[in-house]
């Protein structure tokens, strides 16, 4: 089995719910499913991450959405493997 680090996060009272929720859904443990979480975004590209973050002015939202679509949709490998 590959190395593993343990890293502690914050959670509000609601998402730690939506969490125990998701991971009794797809009967996983809560670190499983956050270390799948963590996994997948730190392979997505920095467009996506900023995305995800919320790093993009309101106005702008859905063009970057759009521009994401295209960049996956186009297959240049822009956007992350998105669907492993």
């Amino acid at each position: 089995m590959a190395a593993r680090i343990i890293v502690r996060i914050e959670l509000t009272p609601d998402a730690k719910r939506r969490l125990m929720d998701i991971s009794k859904r797809f009967g996983m443990t809560q670190i499983s499913a956050t270390s799948r979480l963590v996994e997948w975004f730190a392979g997505q590209s920095e467009l996506v991450q900023a995305a995800i973050l919320g790093q993009y002015p309101s106005e702008i939202e859905s063009d970057v959405a759009r521009l994401i679509l295209q960049k996956m949709a186009g297959g240049s490998g822009g956007a992350g493997s998105g669907g492993k």
